[in-house]
């Protein structure tokens, strides 16, 4: 683990009480390499979280973790009260997954993927076509949904996997990179999108990014990873003054806690 500045207290313990998703003392190991060593963090509904961290940091197991996808060792993870290992079902109805490469079946047409995903999550026929339609016109995709997925365009793809997460009212939306492949305008309607939506309608949503300038602006607050242990959580505005970094960015935070310097390459070419 990073040794973390003077000053810097540990994790707070999580708020787990009304939570749509509380992740608890939660380990993962892979035979003898330890992913995951007592995770601890939740999202409150219409809060946007977040998950920060470098590579090999324990982002992606956290995700899988809590799709249902892996089964930790120890600990427990929660969606809307329900423990995702013995409930698994139930909680996944509840959640709207987005992957950092989403694999869509590109021989479809938007509206035919749409449709077929509402099928899979029971979208009852009277109320999809109005939802499918807005999300469209929202996203910018009004126009193009009769054409096959394989003529789309990467940031097309993204926001046709984004609609697809939304389509049966999740409570929780877990993005990995939601922004991959989109042009600025277009992450700014998603920015809106998943703000209206968490502060409309209560959806949480836990946001995996390596780009911390969008962890700034997007995030409420912010979950930071470092070989496999949380090592901070809390606002930017936090972290700044338990990091002893006061007028700092979230960049200069993140390099302190963890003791990296492979993200701060990328918000530097981003910033020229």
């Amino acid at each position: 683990m990073a040794t973390l500045p003077s000053g810097i207290l540990p994790p707070p313990p999580p708020a787990s009480t009304g939570a749509v998703l509380a992740v608890e003392r939660v380990s993962k190991s892979y035979g003898p390499t330890r992913a995951l060593s007592d995770v601890s963090f939740w999202v409150q509904p219409g809060e946007i979280v977040g998950l920060l961290g470098p590579n090999g940091a324990g982002k992606s197991t956290t995700m899988k973790s809590i799709l249902g996808l892996l089964r930790p060792e120890a600990g427990e993870i929660r969606v809307l009260g329900r423990n995702v290992a013995s409930d698994g079902v139930a909680s996944k109805q509840q959640i709207g997954y987005v992957p950092e490469s989403p694999a869509l079946y590109e021989f479809l047409t938007g509206a035919e993927y749409l449709d077929f995903i509402a099928d899979l999550y029971g979208v009852d026929a009277a109320s999809r076509a109005d939802r499918i339609a807005q999300f469209l016109r929202g996203l910018e995709l009004a126009g193009h949904e009769d054409s096959l997925i394989s003529g789309y365009s990467q940031g097309m793809k993204q926001k046709i996997a984004l609609i697809s997460a939304l389509l049966h009212h999740p409570r929780l939306l877990v993005l990995d990179e939601p922004l991959n492949a989109l042009d600025p305008r277009a992450a700014r309607i998603v920015k809106d999108l998943l703000r209206d939506l968490a502060s409309g309608d209560g959806v949480g949503v836990l946001f995996s990014t390596h780009v911390l300038e969008i962890a700034e602006a997007i995030c409420d607050r912010v979950v930071i990873l470092s070989r496999g242990r949380v090592v901070a959580q809390g606002t930017v505005a936090d972290l700044r003054q338990r990091a002893g970094l006061s007028g700092s960015g979230l960049e200069e935070i993140f390099l302190a806690l963890t003791g990296t310097g492979d993200v701060g390459d990328v918000v530097g070419a981003l910033r020229r």
